[in-house]
């Protein structure tokens, strides 16, 4: 199969460019805030307590991540995956419409928002992580259908025969002429990407909340979430092509799969923590 000609602005307005790369995050961090409500809606989702904020108090909330995200993910980025950049054009750090947004360094953006609003409202962190981590997956989808619109983040080389070449006549004109990707087709792993940390995630994360009723453990939500994604990025990682300019680590490992394998492990034990701290944990 042939990549299909997208166009990654949706529509020009003169100099400003409204690109569907940015409206999955709008979407993501939307829906994702109309998701929480309901959440805080359920009173039977949580324990005799509640929901650890009320919705006005999300409405802030939501400003807190926004900024969390883009300045976590455009700093990951920049520290992960090209560092050159703080040294080299450092004004470049700031040039968010340009591209290059990681999720590890968004995650991390947001885990400090939630801290720092924890601490000021006295708010338990790791309820605040169960209410915002089953509304992750709906910004990774968007997010992921996007990076397949801008036919970036490719995978690797396949016979399968949904393989799919990556070159267009945009592509081509953007890389004078040459497709970075070639000639031969590569897993659409943007698109698995999308199945796996968005529909089945959200999907697995909404059985945990609403029929195991794990937000009535804190911490375990959480926990759930960041091993899962963990274990599915990093599985990934086996079929989606390094990142450009990524030396050869050793073990065959990426930086994808060196960065998810704390998130497993902290899910690890947070589960297991909510498990200890709950005589009352569902039965499987």
């Amino acid at each position: 199969m042939i990549f299909p000609d997208f166009d990654p602005v949706l529509l020009q307005l003169g100099p400003l460019a409204i690109r569907w790369y940015a409206l999955a995050y709008v979407a993501g961090i939307l829906l994702g805030w109309a998701y929480a409500r309901r959440m805080i809606a359920s009173p039977g989702l949580w324990s005799g307590k509640g929901a650890p904020v009320t919705s006005l108090q999300l409405d802030d909330l939501v400003l807190w991540i926004t900024v969390g995200i883009i300045a976590g993910g455009r700093l990951g980025y920049v520290v992960f995956y090209e560092p050159s950049v703080i040294w080299r054009a450092p004004l470049e750090i700031f040039q968010v419409w340009k591209g290059g947004m990681s999720f590890h360094g968004g995650l991390i953006g947001v885990s400090l928002a939630l801290i720092v609003f924890s601490l000021r409202t006295g708010t338990s962190l790791l309820a605040l992580g169960d209410l915002i981590a089953p509304c992750v997956p709906i910004g990774l989808f968007f997010g992921r259908l996007a990076n397949f619109i801008n036919g970036e983040l490719w995978g690797r080389v396949t016979d399968l025969p949904w393989g799919m070449v990556f070159c267009n006549a945009r592509l081509k004109l953007q890389s004078g002429g040459v497709c970075p990707a070639g000639l031969l087709p590569r897993h659409p792993s943007q698109l698995y990407e999308a199945a796996l940390e968005g529909v089945m995630l959200f999907l697995l994360l909404r059985f945990a909340t609403h029929h195991r009723r794990w937000l009535r453990h804190p911490g375990a939500v959480t926990g759930l979430f960041l091993m899962v994604y963990g274990g599915v990025r990093f599985g990934l990682e086996t079929l989606r092509n390094p990142d450009l300019g990524m030396p050869a680590f050793p073990l065959g490992l990426t930086m994808g799969m060196m960065l998810s394998t704390p998130l497993v492990l902290a899910g690890l034990w947070l589960v297991a923590s909510a498990r200890r701290r709950a005589p009352d944990w569902p039965a499987v």
